[in-house]
Parts: structure tokens; sequence; C-alpha cells
């Protein structure tokens, strides 16, 4: 018998085993690596008056929401296939534990590498935003928009890797989303253009991200651009409610939409 909610024991479990078996360290070192070149840069352009403070920190909390959220869903995205090709899923499913409790279990452990990622980047912005008051509603906005961001992209990871008939491919769709949300929030902006907000808003990272510079770097009070996390919110709550909906009915030894 297990002790406590089941997906309270899976969390346990695969927190465990994301942290102690090296994936979860070895990504949060290279995380803080690429962090760490990023902030010099920033540091950097920063003195040589090419880069405005606010938008140092701006950058730099962008990339730590940005690739915080990537790692998320590059774990979360293994959480099935992954154990379905290693051949540890099985002993998982005899044991007396709901489908959606595993479902959920591995949604937590996998937000503890995002919760991980966040930690580390305070430091980087706490520098970036010495002498103004600005470090304070980076942190709060942060943890409030990355959060959702990981949630919902975690979610959607986890649905990829139950269908998915391989690792491999759940690794891929899953990057390949990743890459098709990020590429276009690195565009020029287009101020004029009612289709270039279109597509800002749509994009749950793009529309994420604006609304961050919008509040940090134009000084907008964080009430006024809103709808841009309209996006963001709807991305959690369809993948949210379709992991729990129809997630568990997925988490079986063999892949695919029929089991095949």
């Amino acid at each position: 018998m297990t002790k406590g909610p089941s997906w309270r024991v899976v969390a346990v479990q695969e927190s465990r085993d994301l942290w102690v078996s090296g994936r979860g360290p070895v990504l949060l070192f290279a995380y803080s690596v690429l962090l760490s070149v990023i902030s010099y840069l920033a540091g950097t352009n920063q003195v040589l008056n090419f880069l405005e403070q606010r938008e140092a920190v701006n950058l730099t909390l962008q990339v730590a929401v940005t690739v915080g959220v990537l790692v998320t869903l590059l774990v979360s995205a293994d959480a099935v296939s992954g154990e379905r090709e290693r051949g540890t899923l099985e002993s998982l499913l005899l044991t007396p534990m709901s489908r959606r409790g595993i479902l959920v279990g591995k949604l937590t452990a996998a937000l503890s590498l995002w919760g991980a990622a966040f930690l580390v980047g305070i430091p980087y912005l706490w520098v970036l935003g010495r002498g103004v008051e600005l470090v304070g509603k980076a942190l709060v906005l942060g943890v409030a928009v990355g959060t959702v961001l990981a949630v919902a992209l975690a979610a959607f990871g986890l649905l990829v890797s139950a269908v998915s008939n391989s690792n491999k491919a759940s690794l891929a769709v899953s990057f390949l989303v990743l890459l098709a949300l990020f590429a276009p929030a690195q565009l020029p902006p287009m101020p004029t253009s009612w289709i270039g907000d279109a597509i800002t808003r749509v994009n749950p990272l793009g529309s994420a991200t604006t609304y961050l510079s919008a509040v940090l770097v134009k000084g907008h009070d964080w009430t006024r651009d809103l709808s841009y996390l309209i996006s963001p919110v709807v991305a959690l709550l369809v993948a949210g409610g379709l992991l729990v909906a129809v997630g568990p009915r997925f988490v079986r030894l063999i892949g695919g939409v029929n089991g095949s």
C-alpha cells in the first residue's frame, strides 16, 4: 500500500530520480552557464551604455523564464515515453495508483525543475537590478508568468509523452513546438501592424515576454497589459484540462492513440 495520495508518492519518487540520477543537476548547471553568459553580456553593454538597466533586467528575466520553461518541457516529454522504453512503466502501472495520480505526480516533479531554475536566476537579476526599484517587481512577475507557462508546457509535454510511440518522437515534437513558439518572439516588433500584434497575442511565449517588457522596460502598470496574458492562461487551461481529462487513458505500455 502507498502512503499518502498517489500523486504525492509519484511526485516524491520522480523528484528523487530527477535530482539524484543527475539529469536535474546537469540541466541546471547548463542553464546557469547560459544565464551567466547572458548576464555578463547584459552587464557589459549596460556599462558601455548600449543597454539601459531596465532592459538588462528584462533580458535576463526573459532568458530565465524561457530556458527554465524549456528544460521543464523536455523533462516532462520524457516522463511517460521514457519509462516505456526503459521498461520501468509496467512496475509503476502495477502499483495501486490511479493513472491520473501518476500524471499529476510526474507534472509536479517536472515543475520542481522550473522552481530550481528560477531560484538560480534570482542572484543574476539582483546584481543587474541594483540601484533601481525593479528587482522585486521582476521576481514577482517572473514567478507568476513563468509558472503559468511552465505548467502549460509541462502538461503539454506529458500529453505528447503519453501518446508517443517512442521517446525520441516525444522529445522531437515537444522541442519543435517550443521552437515554433520561441522563434516568432525573436522577430523584430511590428507596432503598427495588427497582424504582428495578433501573432504575438496568440503565441503564449511571445505574449508573456511582451507583457514582461511592457511592465519592466516601458514602466506600464501591471494591470494595463493583462490582455497579453490571455494566451498563456488559455494554454494552461487547455493543456491542463486535457491532461487530467484524457491523459490517463494513454498511460499504458504501448503508445499511440489506439495503443498501436
